[in-house]
C-alpha cells in the first residue's frame, strides 16, 4: 500500500520499545504525519534510514551498539538533506552542541513529548531549526566557556570514577604534576570548587557520562 506523498514520513529510534509505541500513537493520530519505521539503536537507524529515507528521524541519544550522536553523523555524511530531532532526557549544553555539530536540526526533551514534538516535526520538515528555550539558555549561558580539551575530559573521566591523581597518572601514562596542571585547568574551565564538584558540572552538562 502505498503512503500518500503529502504526509511527513517519520522514522523512530529509540531503545525503549514503550516510548516507540507512545510516539507511534501520538503520530500516527496526526492527519498529515505516519510513522513508516522503527529502529532500536543506531545501527538499526542507519539501515531504516537507508530503506526507508524518511522526511524526520527521531533520535535518541543514549543507545547500544551505536550511539544517537554517531548515527546522526553517519546519516548526515551520507544524507546531508537528512532532518533529525534528536529526542532525549539530556539537558546538557555539551550534548547538544555534539547533536547540532553531528547534523540534528531540532532538540525535544522526553518530558515535553505531548507539548513539543508534533510542532518540532512540522518546524524542521518546513525547513527550520528547533531547539527548546530552557536548552537555548543553557547554550547561551556556556557560549564564551572555554571548551576542556580531550585529554582534560579523560582526566575527569578518570576523577568521576573515584581515580586519585596518581592512579589516574598511571592509567593515562603522564606523570602526576600533569595530572594535576589537567585538575586545576578543569576546575577553572568548569567554574568548579573542587573534584566532585566539576563531576556534577561534567555530568549536568552532558561533558561526560556514568
Amino acid at each position: 500500500m502505498s503512503i500518500d506523498p503529502r504526509l511527513i514520513r517519520i522514522l523512530t529510534v529509540d531503545d525503549h520499545p514503550l516510548l516507540r509505541k507512545g510516539i507511534a500513537a501520538l503520530v500516527n493520530a496526526e492527519s498529515d504525519m505516519k510513522l513508516v519505521a522503527e529502529a532500536s539503536n543506531g545501527k538499526e537507524a542507519i539501515e531504516q534510514f537507508r530503506l526507508h529515507r524518511p522526511d524526520i528521524t527521531l533520535m535518541d541519544l543514549q543507545m547500544p551498539d551505536l550511539d544517537g550522536i554517531e548515527a546522526i553523523s553517519c546519516i548526515h555524511g551520507e544524507f546531508n538533506n537528512a532532518r533529525i530531532i534528536v529526542l532525549t532526557t539530556y539537558t546538557g549544553d555539551v550534548q547538544v552542541v555534539r547533536a547540532l555539530k553531528a547534523g540534528a536540526r531540532g532538540y525535544v526533551l522526553k518530558g515535553h513529548v505531548h507539548r513539543q514534538l508534533l510542532e518540532t516535526i512540522r518546524a524542521v520538515h518546513a525547513g527550520q531549526k528547533r531547539i527548546p528555550p530552557e536548552i537555548a539558555v543553557e547554550l547561551a549561558d556556556h557560549a564564551a566557556d572555554d571548551e576542556l580539551t580531550s585529554r582534560e575530559i579523560d582526566v575527569l573521566r578518570l576523577i568521576a570514577a573515584g581515580n586519585a591523581n596518581k592512579q589516574i597518572a598511571d592509567q593515562l601514562a603522564i606523570g602526576e604534576a600533569t595530572v594535576k596542571s589537567h585538575v586545576t585547568n578543569i576546575l577553572s574551565k568548569l567554574g568548579a570548587n573542587d573534584r566532585s564538584h566539576a563531576v556534577t558540572i561534567g555530568l549536568k552538562r552532558g561533558i561526560i557520562e556514568l
